[in-house]
This record gives structure tokens, C-alpha cells and sequence, in this order.
């Protein structure tokens, strides 16, 4: 198994770049632990540590938007991966956008750029 350097964070925790894998628009940035690792390399679909919940998280298991792996890059320092997937359901980010990078700075606002492919009140029971 290709390993990867998790000892450089306190956490054990290493970024992992989202990026589609025919367009290469980044979808998200995650981090991944050693679990999250083995399991993502043995089910061949992203898997995270989730920060927020202090747990193994499958993407897309609450939504149904899965991400297949295609490619996985990894840095020189072995401490950042880049996944290239297939964003199944059409979505990677919670809001319902296709992207969590939906938002452009504009002066001194934010603006929302796009259209939502899910509303994520129907599909979490949440905003």
C-alpha cells in the first residue's frame, strides 16, 4: 500500500484536493486520516475524516452523491493527496452546489456564482 505521511499534523490529518476528473474544476478540499486512506484505496470511493463529527465519513453516504475514484495524485511530501473523481448525483458540496468553491470575491462581497443542483433541505432534512 502507497503510504502517506500523516505524522506531520498533530490531528494526523492531510488535505485532500477534490477535482473532477474530466474537467479538472475543484470540487472541495477534505481531509483524510489513515482509515480514511486504506478505506478510500480499498472501496475505490472517497472517504474523509470528518473534522466536525470526529468520524469516518463516506461521501455521499447521507446524499447518494458518491465519489468514484479515478486518479489519485500525491505530493512530493507525501502529506497532501489530490483526488480526481466522478461526482456522482451531480454535487460534491452540502449547499446542493456542483462545487463548495461556488463563490467569487467580488470589492468586498461574495457573490454566487452558478446554480444549485439539489436543494438540500430535501435531502439532509436541513439548510
Amino acid at each position: 500500500m502507497v503510504s502517506l505521511d500523516f505524522s506531520k499534523s498533530a490531528d494526523g490529518l492531510i488535505p485532500a484536493i477534490v477535482q473532477d476528473h474530466t474537467t479538472n474544476e475543484v470540487l472541495m478540499l477534505a481531509y483524510i486520516n489513515q482509515l480514511a486512506w486504506e478505506e478510500t484505496l480499498k472501496t475505490g470511493k472517497a472517504h474523509y475524516w470528518s473534522r466536525s463529527r470526529s468520524k469516518l465519513w463516506l461521501k455521499g453516504e447521507s446524499s447518494g452523491h458518491i465519489q468514484k475514484i479515478h486518479e489519485i495524485l500525491v505530493d512530493c511530501d507525501d502529506d497532501t493527496v489530490v483526488y480526481k473523481v466522478e461526482q456522482l448525483g451531480g454535487a460534491a458540496c452540502h449547499t446542493g452546489h456542483r462545487s463548495c468553491f461556488y463563490r467569487i470575491v467580488d470589492g468586498e462581497e461574495l457573490v454566487v456564482q452558478g446554480e444549485k443542483v439539489f436543494d438540500p433541505e430535501k435531502v439532509y432534512g436541513k439548510k
